[in-house]
C-alpha cells in the first residue's frame, strides 16, 4: 500500500510539472515568463511598423521600453517610449498599427531633445531623451531619429509646392501650421502679404538639402522678380504634415555689400553648378559623410573663419550670390583641432543631408543674413556656395 501510495503521489508531481511548463510556454507568447527577468529586456516586437530607437544619452538597455509604434511611423502613430526607459501601453494609434508594450529598460536619461508629430492624424510619442539633438529643429546630432512621417520625398514635394505657391503670389494651398512664422531678409511677415509674394515668377532652377532627421528643407535658387532673375535662399520646416517656419534670404541687386562695396550676383552661375556640383545626386554610401562629419565641418567654417576650410579640394569653388568663384582655399586655411573661444561667426542653425553629401550652415555676415551650403563626399569638401543678403538680424535669435 505504501508503495502504491509513493507511486501515485510521484505521478501527480510528473503531470503537475508538465502541465505548469506548458502553460509557462504559452505564456511566454506574451512575455510573461523568460529566463531572464532582469531590467532592461527585450519588448514585443510591433506589427509591420518602426521600432523604438535606442536613446544616445542614458545607460538604458536596448531597447528601451520595447518596441512599439504602428504601421510606417517612429514617434507617434504608434506610441513611443517615454524617456528614461518606461514603456507606453499603446497611444493613439494610426494606419492601424497596434501599440504593443515591452519592459522598461534601467538606465537614466539624459536631457534630449522633442518628439516629431506624426502626419495622418497619429498622436505625437514622448521621444526617447539622449544627446542626440532635437528631432524637429536645430543642428541636431549624429544619432537622433527622423520624425514620423518625414521623408525626401515629402520635403521635395513641400519645396515644389511652395514655389507654385509663390509664383501664385498666393499661399492658401500650402498646409501650413496656425503659429507658422515666416520671414523675408530677418523681417517677420504675414505669409503672402509683402515682399516677394507679390512680385515673384515662376522659379528657374533649385538645388536642395534635404534632411530628414530635422524634417527641414534648405534650397538655393533663381527666382524672377519683377522680371529680374535674384538668388533667393528658402529653408522650410515640417511638424508633422505643417509648415511651422519658413525662412527667406531674397537678395535684390545692391543688397549684398562687402565692406561697404556693392558685390554683384551671378544667377546663371549657380544655374551652371547644378551640371557641375550635381548637387542634389546621391552619395555612394561607401563614399558618404556621415551627419556629425557634415555638421561639425560647417560649424568649424564659420567658427574660425577663415580658418576652419579644411579638406577642400584643389579644384573647390566658392561662389556668394553666384558671383566671386574664388578658389575655396584661397585666403583660408585649416586650423587644427577642435574650434575654440568667442566665434567669428555665430553658427545659428546646421543641417545635414547625409545621402546627398550637404551641410547647411546660417549665420550673420557682416549684416548679412547668409546661408551657406557645401558638397562633400570620400572626405573632401567639392563646392561651397553662399546666399547672402542685407538683413539688421536674422529673424531667428
Amino acid at each position: 500500500m505504501s508503495r502504491l501510495t509513493s507511486f501515485s503521489r510521484a505521478a501527480l508531481v510528473s503531470v503537475a510539472r508538465r502541465s505548469l511548463i506548458s502553460t509557462c510556454a504559452a505564456l511566454a507568447l506574451l512575455g510573461a515568463c523568460s529566463d531572464d527577468d532582469s531590467d532592461g529586456g527585450a519588448g514585443a516586437a510591433p506589427p509591420s511598423g518602426g521600432s523604438a530607437p535606442t536613446p544616445t544619452g542614458g545607460t538604458s538597455s536596448s531597447p528601451v521600453g520595447g518596441s512599439g509604434g504602428a504601421t510606417g511611423g517612429i514617434n507617434g502613430t504608434g506610441g513611443a517610449p517615454t524617456s528614461g526607459g518606461a514603456a507606453q501601453n499603446g497611444g493613439a494609434i494610426a494606419s492601424g498599427g497596434s501599440a504593443v508594450a515591452g519592459k522598461a529598460g534601467a538606465g537614466a536619461p539624459s536631457s534630449g531633445g522633442s518628439g516629431g508629430i506624426a502626419p495622418n492624424g497619429g498622436s505625437s510619442g514622448t521621444p526617447t531623451a539622449g544627446a542626440g539633438g532635437t528631432l524637429t529643429g536645430g543642428s541636431g546630432g549624429s544619432d537622433g531619429v527622423a520624425p514620423a512621417g518625414c521623408t525626401r520625398e515629402l520635403l521635395k514635394s513641400t519645396i515644389e509646392a511652395y514655389f507654385k505657391a509663390l509664383a501664385a503670389h498666393d499661399p492658401s494651398s500650402l498646409p501650413v501650421a496656425d503659429d507658422l512664422k515666416f520671414t523675408e531678409d530677418g523681417a517677420t511677415l504675414e505669409l503672402g502679404e509683402k515682399g516677394l509674394w507679390k512680385s515673384a515668377g515662376a522659379v528657374k532652377h533649385t538645388h536642395s538639402a534635404l534632411d530628414t532627421e530635422e524634417c527641414q528643407s534648405a534650397t538655393q535658387a533663381v527666382i524672377p522678380d519683377d522680371g529680374e532673375d535674384i538668388p533667393m535662399a528658402l529653408r522650410i520646416k515640417l511638424v508633422g504634415s505643417k509648415i511651422t517656419e519658413i525662412e527667406t534670404i531674397v537678395v535684390h541687386p545692391g543688397d549684398y555689400k562687402v565692406s561697404g562695396s556693392n558685390f554683384n550676383s551671378n544667377t546663371e552661375a549657380m544655374i551652371e553648378s547644378a551640371s557641375s556640383v550635381k548637387w542634389e545626386e546621391l552619395v555612394p554610401a561607401d563614399q558618404r559623410a556621415t551627419r556629425e562629419e557634415l555638421t561639425s565641418w560647417m560649424d568649424k567654417y564659420f567658427r574660425v573663419f577663415p580658418r576652419g576650410v579644411c579638406n577642400v579640394t584643389s579644384d573647390c569653388k566658392r561662389l556668394e550670390n553666384g558671383g566671386g568663384n574664388f578658389d575655396c582655399a584661397a585666403g583660408a586655411s585649416c586650423m587644427m583641432g577642435a574650434p575654440t573661444g568667442t566665434p567669428e561667426l555665430e553658427p545659428r542653425l546646421i543641417l545635414a543631408d547625409v545621402e546627398a553629401g550637404i551641410g547647411v550652415g546660417f549665420t550673420m555676415f557682416m549684416e548679412n543674413a547668409d546661408m551657406h551650403m557645401f558638397k562633400m563626399y570620400d572626405d573632401e569638401v567639392h563646392a561651397v556656395q553662399a546666399v547672402l543678403g542685407q538683413a539688421g538680424s536674422s529673424g531667428w535669435d
